[in-house]
């Protein structure tokens, strides 16, 4: 479902995205893990159509993001770390905006509203202007739009950013059960025990190149730790020395 091949991104001398060469089969949940500075929000915008490679191949389902980008782009979901939201709507108003950028029939966005606003618990909160709303029901409502076109493939960036346990959990268990439906889903996290929770398969990379990659099981064999903890600070430990 997502395929890149020799995908680079330069800014000025520095390389941000070295030679990145990845598949992500349909249904697998994809954890990106790295230092700061490694190349993982920038991968995700490359993947994404929000950057342009200096070099490399994308495709999404099949579809050559830089040959058709709205094709691609309709296959697929994307959560920034830090979300934009248009402050002087209610949540309502936003979620239906939504469906329009996606062409989709307003009783079919109503009947998804119902739906995604009680998964996310924000029915008390329809009329609700965004600006009023906390950060972590942003977020809430950012995934239940997101949710809304019902993508093949989902771009998370950072996805626990300022939630509280309740919304964690909500959105660990989503994921899980969304992969398990045939969704395909890459996400970067700082939170190493997230990565060890739910992800199927975990790169690490760092400097703009990929170190490792494969399952938890066989990254703690590899590098002989005994955890994705120790796998972590052993494969990235030069990146703080000096």
């Amino acid at each position: 479902m997502i395929s890149v091949k020799n995908l680079s991104k330069h800014f000025g001398s520095l390389v941000a995205v070295d030679d990145l060469t990845l598949e992500v089969p349909k249904g697998e949940l994809f954890c990106f893990l790295g230092p700061n500075g490694a190349g993982k929000t920038t991968s995700i915008k490359l993947m994404t159509g929000l950057l342009r490679p200096r070099t490399g191949t994308i495709k999404i389902c099949g579809i050559d993001i830089a040959e058709d980008p709205v094709s691609a782009k309709l296959k697929m979901g994307y959560i920034p770390d830090m979300p934009y939201l248009y402050d002087r709507l209610t949540t309502t108003e936003f979620f239906r905006f939504t469906g329009e950028i996606y062409d989709l029939a307003r009783d079919h966005v109503d009947a998804q509203l119902d739906e995604q606003f009680g998964t996310f618990s924000l029915d008390e909160y329809r009329n609700v202007l965004v600006k009023d709303l906390s950060h972590g029901l942003r977020q809430r409502l950012v995934y239940a739009a997101t949710f809304l076109h019902d993508p093949e493939v989902l771009f998370i960036d950072e996805p626990l950013v300022g939630l509280d346990p309740y919304t964690i959990r909500l959105i660990k268990d989503l994921l899980i059960e969304r992969t398990r439906n045939g969704m395909t889903i890459f996400l970067t996290t700082h939170i190493l025990a997230l990565a060890e929770d739910v992800a199927d398969r975990i790169a690490i990379i760092m400097q703009g190149k990929v170190v490792a990659l494969g399952s938890l099981e066989q990254l703690t064999a590899q590098a002989g730790g005994q955890n994705l903890e120790e796998v972590f600070l052993k494969l990235t430990a030069d990146q703080y020395k000096g």
